[in-house]
């Protein structure tokens, strides 16, 4: 194993000075409730009496004694999302397990989980972003009731598990563990979706055939198989230690996926202050934040991590910041390939190595941080192996790459440099992901299209106007306008326009997707419209150049005819009213800028 990265090195010591103040005292909290909260002997009789009155004899005369490990369940199980539905039966097998190692587990409470597939380009999409604050919330009631002496979370998808870990550090005293369920079996290939939905946007294909296209793709139980944001989380819980070694993308309702959420629930209980106790704030450390911060630029995941990964961080009084990440991508390999950078599929990936493989890649060149607690142990040694289950027992076994089109080595990777970028210039500051973007396409220099809603841009579209060279700049799309919506349903016809021979791009202060890709962009781009940011300054006709490789981002004109333009104005009225856009007007006025996790809590 090499030497830490020196980059690494010094990218990790700025965040610990930055953050001194901030994490010490949030460490000095976590540290006065060790061994206190624990024992729940602050509850009165009438309290306990309630926390067990609808619980079995047996688990009734264990928390009547206040001995054994009393495990919390936050669970985001509902049935109409496909990756969460596998979850039903999740808390009966995890108190089992529980029991069966002399402790009691009991559901502290349900999380909301929305997704985002199914609310793209409709209003609901306006409280996605914000619903990872209210999972926050959800998770803190659901544990303020002060019985537990462990956390399990069982969430998968877009703004969940961060939403789960965000208020789970809130309680970072206690140990925790995330058990996912996995990705659903491979339907049609990721590519060919794509390639439909691109002939839809010309109408070439009708909305039957769509549909057909899309049930084909989304079919069964189980986290959808691209590399999104939801497949982007179970690779951070991965790289973090926050799962049991190689059980992020082991399929629902197979044997190996109950034997890994048998053990992951023994196992916390195996981390409680009864044994040998490792609890959650000693875990997410800035170091590991690092690691996350290196396996989403390594694999190339989703952009939504650039806003979420920041945010995680405040919880616990680390603060990152995109600069960050833009010097760690300058030393970190993309060793993975999986659609929208590649054809592959998650399933795909994970046989063909997976996560254990990329970790292992990375260790063994000094490109992560080892000297870091996880949930099985010391150092990320446990997650080079994948498991297997022999004669109904567990075991591990080290990784090989077995399809180097899908996964490289650090010393021939797919490219030198990491998968997320940050872009800047008299524009502001911006995000990219750029391992799914062609180099021929990494620079545009074009004119400027306008829009304010998604609806525009397509409209624009079908009557022919987009035709030609230009950036599409959509305006008032950031979080303190309308919740920042992702734009996703732009990637087919932006996609359409690039395949025709036009140089595109877009720029907007919205979200992308964690599908981001092929078309370049520069997303998250603050400062926002609707507070005072130069995008909002932008007409039609500008020239602007958008160059991926240098990471630069400029309208071309001069800093004096900058400064001089008034600000392009819109009425906001609509995004405050329907759909219970009402309740989140409070959110999109205390939000914070996307480099700092666009949170209102904080």
């Amino acid at each position: 194993m090499k030497q830490l990265n020196s980059t690494i090195a010094q990218v990790t010591q700025r965040i610990i000075e930055r953050s001194y103040s901030t994490r010490n005292d949030y460490l000095t909290q976590m540290q006065q409730q060790y061994g206190v909260r624990v024992k729940r002997q602050q509850l009165a009789c009438t309290n306990l009496a309630h926390a067990m009155a609808a619980e079995d004899t047996k688990t009734k005369i264990m928390l009547k004694q206040q001995e054994a490990p009393n495990i919390g369940i936050v669970t985001a199980y509902n049935d109409m999302l496909s990756a969460h539905q596998p979850y039903y039966r999740y808390p009966e097998l995890i108190k089992q397990a529980i029991l069966d190692v002399g402790a009691t587990a009991q559901v502290a409470g349900g999380v909301p989980a929305m997704c985002d597939g199914i609310t793209q380009g409709q209003t609901g999409m306006e409280l996605s972003l914000f619903s990872r604050d209210v999972i926050a919330m959800s998770t803190a009631i659901s544990l303020s009731h002060n019985v537990f002496d462990g956390i399990v979370c069982l969430g998968i998808c877009d703004k969940i598990v961060p939403g789960l870990l965000i208020g789970a550090l809130n309680f970072g005293y206690l140990p925790t563990i995330f058990i996912p369920s996995g990705p659903m079996p491979s339907g049609i290939p990721n590519k060919a979706k794509a390639e439909i939905r691109k002939l839809y946007a010309e109408g070439k294909v009708n909305s039957s055939q769509l549909l057909e296209s899309e049930a084909q793709s989304y079919h069964a139980p189980g986290t959808c198989t691209f590399y999104g944001t939801a497949n982007s989380n179970q690779m951070l819980m991965e790289i973090m230690g926050l799962h049991i070694p190689g059980s992020a993308f082991v399929s629902p309702n197979t044997p190996l996926r109950m034997a890994l959420t048998n053990y992951a629930a023994k196992q916390v209980v195996a981390i409680t202050h009864a044994n040998k106790f490792t609890p959650l704030c000693e875990i997410v450390t800035e170091k590991s934040l690092v690691n996350a911060m290196i396996g989403l630029l390594a694999t190339g995941g989703s952009t939504n991590h650039t806003i979420h990964i920041p945010a995680i961080a405040k919880a616990c009084g680390i603060i990152l910041d995109w600069t960050d990440f833009a010097d760690l991508s300058k030393i970190i390999p993309l060793l993975a390939k999986v659609y929208p950078n590649g054809d592959a599929d998650i399933n795909q990936f994970h046989n063909a190595g997976g996560m254990a493989y990329i970790i292992g890649e990375l260790l063994n060149n000094g490109l992560l941080h080892n000297d870091v607690k996880t949930v099985v142990g010391d150092g990320l040694s446990a997650y080079i192996q994948n498991p297997q289950l022999v004669n109904n027992s567990l075991v591990w076994h080290s990784a090989t790459n077995i399809d180097s089109e899908i996964i490289k080595p650090v010393a021939t990777p797919f490219a030198v440099e990491g998968g997320v970028k940050l872009v800047k210039g008299n524009l502001g500051r911006a995000i990219t992901k750029v391992s799914a973007i062609n180099p021929k396409h990494r620079y545009v220099k074009a004119p400027a299209k306008v829009f304010m809603t998604q609806d525009a841009v397509i409209t624009a579209y079908n009557q022919g106007q987009l035709n030609c060279d230009c950036v599409v700049v959509l305006i008032y799309q950031g979080a303190r306008a309308n919740g920042m919506p992702e734009l996703h349903g732009l990637t087919p016809i932006l996609v359409s326009l690039q395949d025709s021979g036009y140089k595109v791009a877009l720029v907007t202060d919205g979200r992308m997707s964690g599908a981001s890709g092929k078309v370049p962009h520069a997303i998250h781009l603050y400062p926002e419209a609707v507070c005072g940011g130069n995008i909002a300054k932008i007409h039609n006709g500008d020239m602007l150049e958008l160059d991926l490789e240098n990471g630069i981002l400029n309208i071309l004109i001069s800093e004096q005819q900058l400064e001089q333009r008034t600000l392009v104005t819109a009425d906001l009225s609509g995004n405050n009213k329907g759909l219970g856009r009402e309740i989140f007007k409070n959110f999109r006025a205390n939000v914070v800028d996307p480099e700092h996790g666009c949170l209102s809590l904080f």
